[in-house]
């Protein structure tokens, strides 16, 4: 079953090596992975989408992580109300003929037209991996020629303790 972690974390060299490092090592497969500063400096926080088979192999993977010297919070966000994003860039054929019927096609899904040339168009687009994949696979028939994808990155919804609680990291520095 796929799960979202965060691991609240130094912002030092080699912390995402280590951190991967284990998982590559415990044999869990990252699906998707996005790392970003906080608003706290020297932290950043990591999600991870994993795909994790039973309840006790979820448990020795947060254990694991919170040993990491330079993780200070690990967070199971799967079972949590979430908000969820991802951003994807997808570079799809396109002549002039087919661009007003593909920006009609994007429209719904609130993507915007953020680069044109003589023969592709570049969409950008944030949501949910799912309004994602249904977007890519409307634009599919045009011809995709590139697509980048950031990873899925998502906190709690409401109060967040850990945003108080990052805070009192900046007392570690």
């Amino acid at each position: 079953m796929k799960r979202i972690i965060t691991a609240v974390v130094q912002n030092r060299s080699g912390v995402l090596n280590r951190v991967t490092g284990l998982m590559h090592k415990r044999q869990f497969n990252i699906e998707s992975i996005s790392v970003g500063r906080t608003e706290t400096e020297g932290i950043s926080k990591m999600t991870f989408v994993v795909h994790v088979e039973d309840h006790q192999k979820l448990e020795q993977l947060t254990k694991q992580l919170n040993k990491q010297i330079d993780v200070l919070k690990v967070t199971d966000l799967s079972d949590k109300a979430i908000v969820a994003r991802e951003l994807a860039l997808i570079k799809v054929v396109s002549n002039a003929h087919h661009r007003n019927e593909i920006q009609g096609m994007i429209e719904p899904f609130r993507a915007s037209i953020i680069d044109v040339s003589k023969d592709s168009l570049s969409i950008q687009v944030t949501g949910k991996p799912d309004k994602i994949e249904a977007l890519i696979d409307l634009l599919r028939p045009y011809g995709i020629k590139d697509i980048a994808r950031t990873g899925l990155t998502a906190f709690a919804r409401g109060h967040q303790p850990q945003v108080a609680e990052m805070t009192s990291y900046s007392l570690l520095k």
